[in-house]
């Protein structure tokens, strides 16, 4: 794809998105991460060699994207610039940019899903503006109340992940949204991570069938009887222990929790890696002894690096996004690109509101239903 913007007086791409049916198009937000477009570029020259079916739209400021790409050979008649000039701030409010976001790069990458140049679209802006922006361009599938972000979640799982929703999307979800959150995961965990049936967990403060909300106890009925329907296993309740653990593939909670846990598990890793440094930096024998190890201690580094599980992926919409990390280096921003070439590859969108449309209304009934027997067989106080 030869570079080009959307100004009249531009050259004309040698290929255009829309007519390469044959490829996978990836639209890219190149402004709204806090290492600027340049790491941006850089994390899509990372992985093009991996992603031998996929172009790119890179949307930002067309004179610097230009020198970007032209510094990038890697990158030649793979990049379309798309113009865009104004950028969305990690200050901005989701309300300003949901009435006066056109014209940024983020609407724009968005709006090149809405009208079908790309499969995806990829972002490292403002994590609330970017879903704002999302839900009022894209607009919810059919069926789902509240759209959930779902987050690779390091654990001890063969595949090296596990998968949490909703991560902050919401901060509210009730009994029918956490059923919602467990068929959208399952279908996730399916196409964008190679799982036949996943095992769904609910988060809660025990495993215990006493312990919890009534919302939680709600939702814990509604998706042990939609198993069958969501095509995974349900394992119950789970705990904050189990987030890494291989007792579950996929860990189904509110925004509010999720968020906090996830934000949690973020600060400790930093600490642990702090604590490590001081700890051999301490003297020379400790200094010697991290030379010793430094083969057990560069496996650990790369099993725990937060840049190989960057990205969250938006749920529920009418078109797939992908949220990087805003502070996200380049190789966090090709771990985020690389997801969103697989859920494209996949065909997820697809596959997801085909699972909504069929499976979903069949599962809310039996939750209802099972809510009103149960209701019916119990006796008052």
């Amino acid at each position: 794809m030869a570079n080009a913007s959307d100004s009249p007086t531009a050259q004309a791409p040698a290929h255009s998105a829309p007519e390469q049916t044959s490829r996978i198009v990836i639209s890219v937000d190149a402004m709204g991460g806090d290492r600027g477009p340049a790491t941006v570029v850089a994390g899509l020259a990372l992985c093009v060699g991996t992603m031998a079916e996929a172009d790119f739209i890179l949307h930002g400021d067309e004179a610097e994207l230009a020198k970007l790409l032209a510094r990038q050979p890697r990158l030649a008649g793979r990049v379309l610039i798309r113009h865009a000039p104004r950028v969305v701030t990690m200050q901005d409010k989701p309300s300003q940019v949901m009435r006066h976001g056109e014209g940024t790069s983020m609407w724009s990458s968005i709006e090149s899903v809405r009208n079908g140049e790309a499969k995806v679209a990829v972002s490292c802006g403002n994590t609330g503006a970017l879903m704002a922006v999302a839900m009022i361009r894209l607009r919810k599938l059919p069926g789902i109340n509240r759209p959930a972000i779902a987050c690779l979640w390091p654990s001890r799982n063969p595949g090296g992940f596990n998968l949490m929703l909703d991560a902050g999307a919401d901060i509210k979800a009730d009994a029918n949204d956490l059923l919602q959150y467990a068929m959208m995961g399952a279908s996730y965990a399916r196409n964008g991570m190679g799982m036949k049936r996943p095992r769904i967990g609910l988060l809660n403060v025990g495993t215990e069938d006493h312990k919890g909300s009534a919302e939680l106890k709600q939702a814990h009925d509604d998706i042990a009887q939609a198993a069958a329907l969501g095509d995974y296993d349900y394992v119950g309740y789970v705990e904050g222990v189990d987030l890494p653990s291989d007792r579950v593939d996929v860990i189904v909670t509110d925004g509010f929790t999720g968020n906090i846990a996830l934000k949690t598990a973020e600060g400790t890793a930093r600490l642990i890696s702090d604590f490590l440094r001081d700890a051999f930096n301490a003297n020379w024998v400790s200094r010697l002894k991290a030379l010793l190890s430094i083969g057990p201690l560069q496996r650990l580094r790369i099993r725990m690096d937060p840049r190989r599980s960057n990205g969250g992926v938006f749920l529920g919409l009418n078109g797939v996004v992908v949220k990087s990390h805003g502070s996200a280096d380049a190789t966090g921003v090709e771990a985020a690109i690389a997801m969103a070439y697989q859920l494209a590859k996949s065909g997820f969108r697809e596959r997801l509101a085909a699972r909504v449309a069929s499976a979903l209304p069949a599962a809310q009934s039996a939750g209802t239903e099972g809510a009103v027997a149960k209701a019916g067989t119990e006796q008052p106080e």
